[in-house]
């Protein structure tokens, strides 16, 4: 199979996905149904020029196994179709032992039911693989290794949740519990075991509590967001986990008829406008 295939491949899949489908506005009239270049770039954290080159079959090697994975979520491929792209790739699909990162059907029709609320899909190594327009909103847009939460808690220490020490800690400790329960799962997962390595070089902490040998599950909480445009809102944060795959679907949400429910309506306004702007 050539480069031109695989391009060929992703313009068609491309084609195929509305923004609705992929929780993005609609953002006018548009010459095709389909995902815009600068769309899928910003879905599946990849430049756009990649993506040109990609489908103009331009790409020298085209890809990584993380890159061509955010490709297959952004463009919400079927496990065979996923499956295809690799090929086209020229990559292997990860096998069993590693860390599940596609997202269903399901999973995604979920979110499109709630672009009211602020969600996330994250897989068991705590990396962000996909987040609505609200979600991205109200906590950031995340980037690179910060896509990450365990690398956010402690290696760059960037959110926009309000921690106290204390806070701060059992959240360290819980993430830290967690991945070496994901480890244990998928011994096998290659960027895993990096994330693991570097959280060791990079946080002596981690390495502490790695060492401890305590596993754990993430657990749903109540968080204290500082946001710079509607100010702070105090919201639940629950996490659903998917049976079979270990995604992690995170959801906040806002008692009603409160000062925060009314704040995070505000945002809904405010930040898609901004986002989609």
């Amino acid at each position: 199979m050539s480069s031109t295939d695989l391009g060929e491949a992703l313009h068609a899949w491309r084609d195929r996905v509305t923004p609705e489908q992929a929780g993005l506005p609609a953002g006018g009239r548009r010459r095709a149904p389909g995902l815009r270049r600068e769309e899928l770039s910003r879905l599946a954290g990849i430049s756009a020029d990649y993506i040109v080159r990609l489908e103009q079959g331009r790409a020298v090697n085209p890809s990584s196994p993380q890159i061509i994975e955010a490709l297959a979520r952004a463009l919400h491929l079927e496990s065979g179709e996923r499956e295809h792209l690799f090929r086209l790739a020229g990559l292997a699909a990860p096998g069993p032992g590693t860390v599940p990162r596609r997202i269903t059907p399901g999973v995604h029709r979920i979110l499109d039911r709630l672009r009211d609320t602020p969600v996330a899909v994250y897989d068991a190594t705590w990396t962000q693989l996909l987040a609505n327009p609200l979600y991205t909103a109200l906590i950031g847009e995340w980037t690179g290794p910060d896509l990450n939460a365990a690398w956010r808690a402690f290696v760059t220490s960037t959110t926009r949740v309000r921690h106290t020490p204390e806070s701060n800690g059992a959240l360290q400790q819980l993430l830290a519990a967690d991945l070496r329960r994901t480890s244990a799962l998928y011994p096998d997962d290659a960027a895993l075991t990096d994330l693991i390595t570097q959280l060791r070089r990079r946080s002596a902490h981690f390495a502490d509590l790695w060492d401890t040998g305590t596993t754990a599950e993430h657990q749903s909480s109540r968080k204290t967001i500082d946001h710079p445009t509607v100010g702070t809102l105090t919201l639940d944060c629950d996490v659903l986990h998917v049976a079979g795959n270990h995604l992690r679907i995170m959801a906040y949400t806002a008692e009603p008829a409160t000062e925060d429910a009314q704040r995070l309506a505000l945002l809904s306004v405010l930040g898609t406008q901004t986002l989609s702007g």
